[in-house]
C-alpha cells in the first residue's frame, strides 16, 4: 500500500507555480473603442505604407527594348539546327530621353520561359555545384552523361539551358564617336549563392579538377573557361551562371545581368541620350513562342519598380478601414436600439 501510494505521488508534477499552472495571468478585455481605434490605425498604417511604395516605384526610371522580333533574321538562322555554329549579332539604337541618375542595372527578361516546371527545378547535382563531386550526376534526368558515357558537369537542364546572349550596350557621345558602356559583370549575385552553395574543387588548376568531365550539350565552352573580365571569377563561380541556377517562381521573369561602372561619362548614371545594344544571338526562344527583352533600370530603396507590394499594402489598408466602418455602424446601431427599447425586469 505504501509503495503504490509513494509511485502515485512520484508522478505527480512538482508542487510549484509553474507546473500547477498557478502563475499570475492578465486577461485581456477590449472595449468596441480599443478595437475600432487599433483596425483604424492599422488600415492608415497599410495606406500610408502602400502610397509611399506606389510613389517609390513611379519615381524609378525604367526602359525595356524587346529584341525577339528586332533580330527576327537572326532567330532564323541561330535557332536552324544546320546553322547552330554560326554567329550572328544584330544592333539595336534607342533614345535614352531622360538621364538615369544614381545605380543602373542591365537585366534580361525571358516571357514564357517555365523554369518552374518540378522536374526542371530537380535536374541539378548540388554535390557538384558545391564541389564536393564533379562526377555525380545522379539528379541529372537527360542531361547526366554523353552518348560516350562522359559525366557533364555541369549536369542538368538548368545549366543546360542557360542564357548565352552576349549584350553590349553603346553610348553615341557624337555622330560619329561612339563609346561602350563600363559594366561589371561581378556584384550580381546572393552572397549565400556564391561563397556557399555554389563552390569550385578545391584545385589551383580547374582544367584538371574538371577532367574526366564533357561539357553541356548546348554549352559552346567548358564550365572552366566561364571567365568575366572584370573579375576572373571562372568556373562555378561565375556569376552569370550563379544567377541563372535560381530558378524563377513565375514564366516571365527578369534577371540581372549587369551593372554601370561609373566612370568616365557616366560618374552620375547613364546621361540622356542616344544609344544602342549590339546583342550576339544565341538564346532560342522562337521554339516555345517565347520572347526576350533587355532592361535598363534603376532601383530605390522600396526594390524595383514593380507595385504589387504597393498595391497590396493599399489594398488591405482600404478592406481594414472597410472593416472598421462596418463593425462602428453595428455598434452604433446595437447601442441605439439598447437606448430605446431597454431591458425590462418582471417580478413574478
Amino acid at each position: 500500500m505504501d509503495r503504490t501510494s509513494q509511485s502515485c505521488r512520484s508522478r505527480l508534477p512538482d508542487n510549484t507555480a509553474l507546473k500547477q499552472q498557478r502563475l499570475p495571468a492578465y486577461r485581456l478585455q477590449l472595449s468596441a473603442t480599443k478595437v475600432l481605434s487599433g483596425f483604424f490605425a492599422t488600415g492608415a498604417f497599410c495606406l500610408g505604407m502602400g502610397i509611399v511604395l506606389i510613389l517609390s516605384a513611379k519615381s524609378i526610371k525604367e526602359i525595356e527594348i524587346n529584341y525577339t522580333n528586332i533580330c527576327a533574321n537572326c532567330a532564323e538562322l541561330r535557332e536552324n539546327a544546320i546553322n547552330f555554329d554560326k554567329e550572328c549579332t544584330c544592333s539595336i539604337p534607342f533614345y535614352l530621353p531622360d538621364t538615369m541618375q544614381g545605380n543602373v542595372y542591365m537585366y534580361y527578361k525571358l516571357y514564357g520561359f517555365h523554369q518552374n516546371l518540378y522536374r526542371y527545378i530537380l535536374s541539378r547535382s548540388n554535390s557538384q555545384l558545391m564541389g564536393r563531386d564533379v562526377k555525380d550526376v545522379g539528379n541529372c534526368d537527360s542531361f547526366r552523361k554523353t552518348h560516350n558515357g562522359t559525366p557533364i558537369c555541369p549536369c542538368g537542364a538548368i545549366a543546360n539551358s542557360i542564357f548565352n546572349d552576349t549584350i553590349i550596350l553603346s553610348y553615341n557621345l557624337t555622330s560619329s564617336v561612339r563609346i561602350k558602356v563600363p559594366m561589371l559583370s561581378n556584384g550580381i549575385t546572393w552572397w549565400t549563392d556564391k561563397f556557399i552553395k555554389f563552390q569550385n574543387p578545391n584545385s589551383n588548376n580547374l582544367p584538371s579538377a574538371f577532367a574526366g568531365t564533357a561539357k553541356p550539350p548546348h554549352w559552346s565552352k567548358p564550365v572552366y573557361e566561364l571567365d568575366e573580365e572584370d573579375s576572373g571569377n571562372s568556373g562555378f563561380i561565375n556569376e552569370d551562371f550563379i544567377v541563372w541556377m535560381r530558378t524563377a517562381a513565375f514564366p516571365t521573369f527578369k534577371k540581372l545581368h549587369r551593372r554601370l561602372n561609373r566612370i568616365q561619362y557616366f560618374t552620375e548614371g547613364l546621361p540622356a541620350g542616344n544609344y544602342s545594344f549590339n546583342i550576339t544571338y544565341n538564346f532560342p526562344v522562337t521554339r516555345f513562342q517565347g520572347e526576350k527583352s533587355v532592361v535598363l533600370s534603376t532601383l530605390t530603396w522600396s526594390g524595383g519598380s514593380s507595385l504589387f507590394l504597393g498595391l497590396a499594402y493599399t489594398v488591405t489598408g482600404a478592406m481594414t478601414w472597410l472593416a472598421s466602418f462596418s463593425m462602428m455602424a453595428i455598434h452604433l446601431m446595437r447601442k441605439e436600439k439598447k437606448m430605446f427599447f431597454p431591458s425590462c425586469q418582471v417580478k413574478l
